[in-house]
């Protein structure tokens, strides 16, 4: 993965300030995958992308993220630290975007799903079967091709676990026990919208340092984007202290 720099990073930031969530997503993956093409991300599997954000928001920010949860049942707030570098290795990469389910004369072959497979499924009236019907690559029956309707319940439960053996990473779950009153809390851990949330306090405290610098000494913003954040910091300094 490039490091990106502070000027495209700016770039992407502001670009998303206009975007839903799922578009902030997509501007994060575009940065954490510039070598794969626009195109290609929404349809990559949702867990590759996961993890391809948790080595982004390694390298952009480092390997300790903070994750706050309030308890469930007692309601207390619950702080503790997350390995960004740890999640980004255990979530890994699909060993490869199909699975195969072979059981009782069936043989279906179903293409994992990617961002834009869920997006397109949660505006259907009935999200299971219209995520069915666009990834399945191939189904038949003792040598007979069939439709995705006419996959029987037990059949699709065998492809929704094999889906999920395969592509792990696209549901990250913590389960955090609660100091106070030991009951356990799960929650969903939405790396796009952590990373997003991150990015944006920093583009805000950045472009308070351009304007500070800009100010102080007259340099225009290529010019301050251009320091490392080390000499940013330290004329930074001198400026407090005149």
């Amino acid at each position: 993965m490039a490091i990106t720099g502070a000027a495209e990073l700016l770039a992407t930031w502001e670009a998303g300030l206009a975007e839903a969530p799922t578009g902030r997503a997509l501007l994060l993956h575009r940065t954490a995958r510039p070598d794969v093409d626009a195109t290609t991300l929404p349809v990559l599997p949702v867990g590759e992308r996961e993890a391809d954000l948790f080595a982004l928001r390694r390298a952009l920010f480092g390997e300790r993220m903070q994750v706050r949860l309030a308890c469930l049942v007692c309601g207390e707030d619950m702080e503790f630290d997350l390995d960004a570098g740890e999640f980004a290795r255990s979530l890994g990469g699909p060993g490869g975007s199909v699975v195969r389910v072979q059981q009782d004369g069936w043989d279906v072959e179903f293409r994992l799903p990617g961002v834009a497979d869920l997006t397109a499924a949660a505006r259907s009236a009935d999200p299971r079967a219209a995520l069915l019907a666009r990834c399945l690559v191939s189904a038949a029956r003792d040598g007979a091709v069939v439709a995705a309707a006419e996959l029987p319940v037990p059949v699709q439960r065998r492809i929704a676990e094999a889906v999920e053996a395969a592509d792990p990473g696209a549901d990250v779950t913590l389960n955090i026990a609660c100091p106070e009153c030991g009951a356990a809390t799960r929650a969903e851990l939405d790396i796009a919208s952590y990373l997003w949330t991150e990015l944006d306090a920093w583009a805000r405290d950045l472009l308070l340092d351009v304007h500070l610098l800009a100010t102080s000494y007259g340099w225009s913003e290529p010019e301050i984007l251009a320091l490392s954040p080390l000499r940013r910091r330290y004329y930074l300094e001198l400026c407090a202290d005149v």
